[in-house]
Parts: structure tokens; C-alpha cells; sequence
């Protein structure tokens, strides 16, 4: 077994075990993710599906609806169910399984109308996880917010369970992949040493870590930097004395550019890029609800003010949420809970 000595055993042993155990005694295993998967959500998953694969056990992979083209690279989309497309069969799959692994996600609402099949289902569920205050329905919990990404806890499971040397450039692929997107290619929640620790690793194993870069940022459409260039110039706003920046698009407006999933990835950093602004909110109509992201700098917790105002949460520096409301109710409420939060915003600049 290979295990160095410097990355820590973050998830408790006997919690490790118990795992393993379920696995074992499992035949029909199912993973779940959250809504709107993103890089960490499908690389996790993938990983763990890819393992599985290779245990010899019966294993399907569902996801609440579609995914950004640019993750499609990776090994196994192919072969991913998509609750949205077809609800009947992917309840069935639900209400059969023994396991059902809850990956990058706290609450089964995340999971969007995915929910209640989730919820009913009788299976065992284990939860594995970096956000906050997570639900009270998994059999085994694995919670852990200061770790930079579910794929990096997929990653410290593998090894503490001694299965680094069983894993393959296949599993090793997903997971950095994941690592890199919730860091922002590790400019972000990733202060930690035992991260490059792991991307060492992770390299061990012969991945290409410039052209899994290349895939996921250097993969977009002529109309998405179209969209980009729309973005900036026409839907920002700045505010100076609040050293913040929103960014906002309606779906006339996306319309306007031939809108795939996964156009808007990254839109939330640009601002950031302006001297004295600390913190970047994007807000995105989407079907049924309205699409928040947040990125701060420094000490400022764009994590209470997601968890405040749209009913989400994340890291300090990086964060979503949602609304279910008008586009317009989203757009007011961001603004006044700006003047909410405007001495917090100050008091950050200052300590720079």
C-alpha cells in the first residue's frame, strides 16, 4: 500500500471501513450528483463509477439533467443517465439499488426534482462531501468543508482503503479534473500543501495535466465569446465604494447568443480582475429558477452572503446559490443585501 506519510487521514479509519464493507456487500450500487453538475461533481462521480466498474459491481450513474459539453472528454459520460430525460426509468433504477452513493452535494434538494425519488429510495446512502451542514438522511456521512473538492475526498478514500495502487489513469483523470475546476485551475480554496501532494500522485499515474487544462478552458464556442464580450460590456455593474461587480444575463439574453450549458462557466472571475473589487456575483435565468455564482478575495465570506440571501453556501471564496422567484426579485435582493453586508465589504479592504 502506498500511503506518504505527509497527506493526512482526513476521514476517519473506521469510517473508511465501513465504506469499503458497504461496498462489498453491495450488488446494486447507484451514484447521484447534484443539479447542474459541474467539473467537481462529474469527476467524483466518474472516478468512484470507474472504481466500482473495475470491483466487478453492478454500478449506474445518474445525474439530475445535463452537463457542460467541455467535461464530455472524460471517460464514462457516455455512459451517464440523466434524470431529465427519461424520470420513470431513473426512479426504477432508484428504488432498486442497495447503495446509493450522494456525491458534491449536502441535501437531497440539491439534487432538483431528483429529490423525492432520492429521498424514498430504501437503499443505504452514503453522503461524501465539502459543503456546509450537510442533511440528517445518509447512512454514512462523510462531511469535510475544508477540503477543496469532493473529487479530492473520492481521492483521500481511495488511498486511506489502500486502493492507490489499483487506481488507473482513468480515475486519476476525473478526479484531478475535479480538483482543478473547484479550484479555478488552484487559485482558489487550495492553500493546502497536501493538494500538490495529491496532484503528485495523481501524476504518478501518467496523466496530462496541461490537456485535461486544455479541455475544460480551452474547449469553448465562437458565441460563447461572443456572449462573454455582450456580458461585460452591457450587463455589469460595478460598485466602487463596495468594492463589488455583478454580472448578469436574462434569457432574451442568452437566446441572443445560442446558449449551451456550460457558456457562462467562469463568467463570475472577470470582475475580479478590476483593481479594488473583492467580491464578483454572476446571476443567470435559468429554466424554473435563477442561477447564482459568487467569488471573493481575500477574507471576504462569499459563503454567508449565498447562505443569506439565495439559500446557498459553498466555499469562503467561491459559492453558489439559487431563487425561485423573477429575475428582477433576484437582481433586487442581490443589491439590498449588498448595503447589508457594505461594512464587512470595507472592513476586508481595509486589512489589505
Amino acid at each position: 500500500m502506498y500511503f506518504p506519510n505527509s497527506i493526512s487521514e482526513v476521514i476517519p479509519p473506521q469510517t473508511v471501513a465501513a465504506i469499503m464493507d458497504t461496498i462489498e456487500r453491495s450488488e446494486q450500487i447507484v451514484i447521484t450528483t447534484h443539479s447542474s453538475p459541474d467539473g467537481d461533481a462529474l469527476g467524483s462521480t466518474l472516478a468512484l463509477y470507474h472504481f466500482l466498474k473495475r470491483s466487478k459491481k453492478q454500478v449506474r450513474l445518474i445525474v439530475p439533467n445535463s452537463f457542460p459539453y467541455f467535461l464530455k472528454w472524460m471517460e464514462g459520460t457516455n455512459e451517464v443517465d440523466v434524470y431529465d430525460y427519461n424520470p420513470s426509468a431513473a426512479k426504477n433504477i432508484l428504488s432498486h439499488a442497495d447503495l446509493i452513493f450522494c456525491l458534491d452535494y449536502n441535501i437531497p434538494k440539491r439534487t432538483g426534482d431528483m429529490a423525492l425519488s432520492l429521498e424514498s429510495a430504501t437503499a443505504k446512502k452514503i453522503l461524501i462531501d465539502h459543503h456546509l451542514f450537510p442533511g440528517n438522511i445518509f447512512d454514512i456521512t462523510v462531511s469535510h468543508p475544508e477540503i477543496s473538492s469532493t473529487s479530492e475526498l473520492i481521492f483521500r478514500l481511495f488511498l486511506q482503503a489502500g486502493k492507490y495502487d489499483f487506481l488507473t489513469k482513468t480515475e486519476a483523470e476525473c478526479i484531478y479534473c475535479g480538483m482543478m475546476t473547484d479550484t479555478g485551475g488552484f487559485t482558489f480554496n487550495s492553500n493546502n500543501p497536501e493538494i500538490f501532494e495529491i496532484i503528485s500522485l495523481l501524476l504518478r499515474k501518467k496523466i496530462d495535466k496541461d490537456a485535461i487544462y486544455s479541455q475544460v478552458y480551452h474547449n469553448f464556442s465562437e458565441a460563447r465569446f461572443r456572449l462573454l464580450g455582450f456580458t461585460l460590456s452591457q450587463r455589469m455593474e460595478v460598485y466602487p465604494h463596495l468594492h463589488s461587480a455583478l454580472l448578469y444575463l436574462s434569457k432574451e439574453d442568452q437566446a441572443q447568443f445560442s446558449f449551451r450549458k456550460g457558456d457562462t462557466e467562469g463568467f463570475v472571475n472577470y470582475p475580479l480582475n478590476i483593481k479594488g473589487i473583492i467580491f464578483s456575483t454572476f446571476i443567470r435565468e435559468d429554466d424554473g429558477l435563477i442561477k447564482l455564482s459568487f467569488r471573493s478575495q481575500h477574507t471576504f465570506p462569499c459563503n454567508e452572503f449565498a447562505a443569506e440571501f439565495f439559500n446557498g453556501g459553498g466555499h469562503l471564496n467561491a459559492s453558489g446559490g439559487e431563487h425561485y422567484g423573477t429575475f428582477e426579485e433576484a437582481l433586487h435582493i442581490y443589491r439590498e443585501g449588498l448595503k447589508a453586508y457594505e461594512s464587512k465589504l470595507k472592513e476586508t479592504m481595509m486589512l489589505l
